[in-house]
């Protein structure tokens, strides 16, 4: 499964704006809407193939990916030190070119800490293909 994985917050603006639905996270980086907040947080795998890890996933190289190796359930932990709300989740996963290995499903957790972690939304994989970012 090729994954990519960038987490976003809104920055504080003095006024009140609204993120329009299906706002391309990039673009609102670039425009000081949001920042990346991935590198703050501790990422940690249940598995990987060797040279398929971490930094792989993390890279925004479309050439590079997490590949997992190990029984499932196959697990992105993503910890900060301290609370942080996340405004943007984005995950690229290319499923035409890895349909077979294309998980059934994706489940985003939040909690304080890996012990209440709580169920906030899945995604099945035929919202896959559709799939860029969603908004928490």
């Amino acid at each position: 499964m090729y994954f990519f994985f960038h987490l976003f917050c809104k920055q504080k603006m003095t006024t009140a704006n609204k993120t329009p639905p299906g706002a391309d996270p990039k673009q609102l980086e670039r425009t000081g809407t949001v920042r990346e907040i991935g590198s703050q947080a501790v990422w940690s795998l249940s598995s990987c193939k060797p040279g398929f890890g971490v930094d792989q996933l993390r890279d925004d190289n479309l050439e590079t990916y997490w590949q997992s190796d190990g029984s499932q359930p196959h697990l992105v932990n993503i910890q900060f030190r301290r609370k942080t709300t996340v405004k943007t989740l984005c995950i690229y996963a290319d499923y035409k070119s890895d349909e077979s290995y294309t998980p059934s499903k994706i489940s985003v957790r939040v909690g304080n800490n890996f012990h209440n972690l709580q169920e906030i939304r899945v995604f099945g994989s035929a919202n896959f293909k559709e799939m860029n970012h969603e908004n928490y």
